[in-house]
């Protein structure tokens, strides 16, 4: 982590220290399964970084379950489903508006992208200026594989397994989706990696990770949400 601006930590303060109308940063993850070689709480944990990065906001605590049904077929995975994330997101939504400004959902998990786009929206056309945000970079392979492990590898080495680096299924996530979609992750691979993680390092991780961060910050200080809440930033335009 970068470590010299991180955002205050809302668990920490008193109702007191909660001045003005702050931005929250909600980071959203998963418990489920990352290969032989990651934590379960991979997605939180590199959501709960990212957002801790982001300046001029305060961290909320990470909401650590999504929607993981994909990853069932594996041990430790607990899901709660696309519609009890979405209900979870819209009345978490409505409660903190009452004292927020503005509110982000730092999204880790890619099974969390519809109920962001459901709960988030309906925010936003109840009033409320809500956004999300998700945790990508350009050319990331698709789960446990070389981008995850090497950003882990960066936040926390100590709880990768380097032993147990195995490659997984390289087939392009657009060729595996019918079958994932149907049957799930164990169906298309069989120690749950998708990509190769053996290539991954520390150094690659911070280059990663701070791509991540940097993609973040911008989205969220242009603020230019969809109507679904996905923050964009508006491409440059060439001088004229």
């Amino acid at each position: 982590m970068t470590g010299d601006r991180r955002a205050p930590q809302l668990a920490d303060l008193t109702w007191p220290e909660i001045a003005g109308r702050p931005t929250v940063a909600v980071p959203l993850g998963s418990v489920e399964q990352h290969g032989p070689h990651l934590p379960l709480d991979t997605d939180t944990a590199i959501a709960t970084a990212v957002a801790r990065e982001l300046p001029d906001t305060v961290t909320a605590p990470a909401i650590g379950y999504g929607s993981s049904g994909e990853h069932q077929g594996f041990p430790g995975t607990v899901s709660i489903g696309a519609e009890a994330l979405t209900a979870v997101l819209l009345e978490y939504g409505r409660s903190i508006f009452h004292w927020a400004g503005r509110v982000v959902f730092v999204n880790g998990h890619g099974g969390n992208l519809a109920p962001l786009a459901a709960a988030v929206g309906r925010l936003r056309a109840e009033g409320r200026d809500a956004g999300w945000l998700p945790c990508a970079v350009a050319g990331a392979d698709a789960h446990a594989g070389h981008t995850e492990t090497a950003i882990m590898l960066h936040l926390a080495p100590d709880r990768v397994h380097a032993d147990r680096l195995e490659q997984g299924n390289l087939a392009a996530i657009e060729t595996l989706l019918p079958r994932l979609r149907v049957a799930g992750v164990a169906a298309v691979s069989a120690n749950g990696v998708l990509g190769d993680p053996r290539s991954a390092g520390a150094a690659a991780g911070a280059r990663l990770f701070h791509e991540m961060v940097a993609a973040a910050a911008a989205a969220v200080e242009v603020w230019a949400p969809r109507a679904d809440g996905l923050l964009q930033v508006p491409p440059v335009s060439a001088p004229d």
